[in-house]
């Protein structure tokens, strides 16, 4: 094992407690079960962990320490991952004007509301991981603490960064499923209409957070 037993259950115990805040990704995959199911959310979690994998090669090649050394490129990073999620709030908010049916069917026929594609779904998912630079910074910060220098750092970081991502993994589906299971609930008109208004303002909440936090 790369890690010590001890270390890892500290590092795993972290990692759960960073997961499980609620975030851009979790909003996200609560959208992506009203749109179009737990399939379409799991494609969208997909793209969130490969969102993590490009962060832990990132962290591995040193860009990580490029973005928490330089003001410009962290800035760069955090406001494009902002209109982003601006994006998706705007689009979340216009989607809600729409008459909502009672059904998954007749939404789809009779409304004509998009729903994304599974390639559509994954890259929305990988887009929101990767142009948010809190991971590239959570990694930066916390995964180093676990590492022993007097042994070979990469095999470390692509064990811990994995230990990560299978958390993410977890929960994220965990979370989908539940969502789910409240969606007869969920998609009657009036609560799917609040429901996504409710959203699209988290989406855009968070991403003026995101433009607005200072470092």
């Amino acid at each position: 094992m790369p890690v010590p037993l001890d270390q890892l259950l500290l590092y795993l115990g972290g990692s759960i407690l960073i997961t499980i805040v609620p975030g851009p990704d979790m909003a996200l995959v609560f959208r992506q079960v009203l749109l179009g199911g737990t399939r379409l959310a799991q494609r969208t979690i997909f793209g969130n962990l490969s969102g993590l994998v490009v962060h832990a090669v990132a962290l591995a090649a040193g860009l990580s320490a490029l973005l928490a050394a330089s003001a410009e490129a962290y800035t760069v990073v955090k406001l494009a991952g902002a209109v982003y999620l601006l994006y998706l709030g705007v689009q979340t908010l216009r989607a809600s004007r729409h008459p909502v049916a009672d059904s998954e069917a007749e939404d789809r026929a009779a409304i004509g509301r998009p729903i994304p594609s599974m390639r559509a779904a994954y890259v929305q998912g990988l887009v929101s991981t990767v142009l948010n630079p809190k991971p590239a910074l959570l990694f930066l910060t916390y995964l180093p603490q676990f590492i022993d220098e007097s042994r070979a750092v990469l095999p470390q970081i692509a064990f811990l960064a994995g230990v990560h991502i299978l958390v993410g993994l977890v929960w994220m589906t965990l979370y989908a499923h539940l969502v789910h299971r409240a969606q007869r609930t969920l998609r009657r008109p009036d609560i799917r209409r609040w429901l996504e208004r409710a959203t699209g303002v988290v989406l855009i909440g968070l991403g003026l957070r995101v433009a607005l936090e200072r470092r």
